[in-house]
């Protein structure tokens, strides 16, 4: 049986709720898709938008959709360096303390109160995948890499839910460190 897993590599990007998509790109605005992500139903967009903290900004930040209730920022520590900000490590939707940022589009700006994280690597998977894997939602897991940068990710999170893709999720930062590109494999490893 194979424990190996897909990557998926996520870049700096933003989940918006509605009324925050109007107030940046104009009333009744609605996403544009350019492709589908690996996600079931969840595809990169058309827009962007500028990230602006006091010490610095980050322009053309890609929108995820759909719209949500919940305006999530997600960035890199390195991003977060850049930026000036301290930033927890969550999983996504969890979002309470987490400080906030100013997002300007081209018809408005946003100040969010909160909402920024750098995102916990996690695995999506399917109950038929959690039960060939022998793994329970929330369990904490690692996950190998090979190659000439080989590295052990510790504290991967398993997320399932039945429209969930296999895929191993980590940021740019930490697919750097281990020269891993999309649609390479780590295997998983369970934990004693």
């Amino acid at each position: 049986m194979s424990h190996l897993i897909p990557v998926g590599i996520s870049s700096r990007h933003l989940h918006v709720h509605q009324q925050d998509l109007e107030t940046l790109f104009g009333k009744g605005h609605s996403l544009t898709k350019t492709k589908d992500l690996s996600q079931t139903g969840q595809y990169a967009c058309e827009e962007t938008v500028t990230l602006v903290t006091c010490k610095s900004q980050i322009e053309k930040v890609r929108i995820l959709g759909p719209v949500r209730k919940d305006t999530q920022v997600e960035l890199s520590l390195t991003d977060c360096i850049k930026l000036g900000i301290q930033v927890p490590i969550r999983e996504s939707g969890n979002l309470e303390g987490t400080p906030g940022i100013q997002i300007i589009g081209p018809s408005g700006k946003v100040l969010l109160e909160s909402g920024v994280i750098v995102a916990a690597r996690h695995i999506h998977m399917s109950p038929k995948d959690a039960e060939r894997f022998c793994v329970e939602p929330g369990e904490i897991v690692s996950a190998y890499a090979s190659g000439p940068r080989s590295i052990t990710f510790n504290q991967v999170v398993i997320r399932i839910r039945e429209d969930f893709v296999l895929d191993f999720h980590i940021d740019t930062d930490e697919a750097n460190a281990a020269n891993l590109k999309n649609g390479d494999t780590v295997e998983l490893i369970k934990l004693p």
